[in-house]
């Protein structure tokens, strides 16, 4: 028996040098110290023996154990010592190598202009207002004063879905909805961003689809003086402190009396180049009273309010802040053109470009 154990240990502290890894060394383990393991095997030989063998031998088998537990404590104690010194090595960094340059996106040119001045009328006291794209001719012509048949629905040829039901092809019948949606009929004050939709030609000016903002205030007393000093307070936030703006004479079938308005040329300072057309000016949108028909239309009574209206291009807006020629460039994803706009600040130095 003995002897049987010194060949048992031998052989185990001969099998442990070779091991490396600690699944090899637990399989191991259960092959001596498992349930019908060699050490389950002596224990069960003890049955064999006189009452005096059984008690030297079981406290001679109870040592061996002991020690081959701790030979395989200690094993894997070195064992994992040295897989936490691998690990080490490998999730080692390298403080000194450069490190990995990821591209961040941006704010998009054109949707930093809508927030600018969506951020500008909240500042004055607007809110902001949205309405459906596919639209009723109800709300895009008829309550604006262009009943069917008007000469004036040809100048935006449109997307029809039905006779009744179309792609809008501006923003304005938004300000009809909320109008209309006002049962206290007071005062309003709103600008509406979103997308419209023309059948036009695409090129460098021109797109069947792109974006508007339009404004509107309903209120007693309204005249044309608020909306001049409005754009004029819009004119100098977009363009310049320095820019001066001009009313012209004009028409919409939504307002009365009508005007485009001009904000003086930003690059030459008035005195005419290539961007104003050599005229000082350049246009940036339509404006005007809003028309007594449409206060009725939408259930105002225009002899108690009166208001103003005004819509933009945030496109064209964008293309003169930042000179950029081709309104597609807005459109294609072309990440040579987004790049050009500086990520820190969302493309304010990029008006020189």
């Amino acid at each position: 028996m003995k002897e049987k154990i010194t060949n048992i240990k031998q052989d185990l502290e001969s099998k442990l040098t070779d091991i490396t890894k600690l699944s090899e060394l637990m399989d191991l383990k259960i092959i001596y110290l498992g349930k019908k393991g060699l050490i389950a095997e002596l224990m069960t030989a003890l049955s064999t023996l006189s009452t005096e063998e059984k008690r030297e031998y079981g406290s001679i088998i109870n040592q061996f154990k002991a020690q081959v537990t701790a030979l395989f404590e200690d094993k894997i104690s070195e064992l994992k010592g040295k897989e936490e010194e691998e690990k080490i090595k490998k999730e080692t960094i390298d403080v000194t190598m450069p490190g990995v340059e990821f591209q961040v996106g941006g704010i998009h040119p054109l949707n930093k202009i809508i927030d600018e001045i969506e951020e500008l009328f909240i500042s004055m006291g607007y809110d902001i207002a949205s309405g459906p794209e596919i639209e009723l001719d109800l709300y895009n012509f008829e309550k604006l004063n262009l009943p069917k048949g008007h000469p004036a629905r040809d100048a935006q040829d449109s997307f029809y879905i039905t006779d009744e039901v179309l792609l809008r092809t501006q923003t304005s019948p938004v300000q009809a909805r909320v109008m209309d949606a006002n049962q206290e009929k007071g005062p309003i004050r709103i600008i509406c961003p979103g997308k419209v939709y023309r059948r036009d030609d695409d090129d460098a000016t021109h797109s069947h689809q792109f974006t508007q903002i339009e404004g509107l205030v309903i209120d007693e007393g309204i005249n044309i003086s608020h909306l001049k000093g409005t754009l004029e307070v819009f004119a100098k936030k977009m363009f310049g402190e320095e820019r001066e703006i001009r009313f012209r004479p004009s028409f919409f079938p939504f307002t009365e009396p009508s005007l485009e308005v001009d904000v003086s040329c930003f690059k030459c300072g008035g005195k005419g180049c290539p961007l104003c057309k050599n005229t000082g000016w350049i246009e940036i949108l339509g404006s005007g009273m809003v028309h007594p028909n449409v206060l009725t239309n939408c259930g105002y009574d225009p002899e108690k309010y009166t208001g103003f209206a005004f819509g933009m291009g945030p496109e064209r807006i964008a293309m003169l802040k930042y000179g950029i020629s081709d309104i597609r460039q807005f459109y294609t994803n072309d990440m040579r053109f987004l790049n050009d706009f500086n990520r820190i600040d969302g493309g304010d130095n990029n008006e020189s470009k």
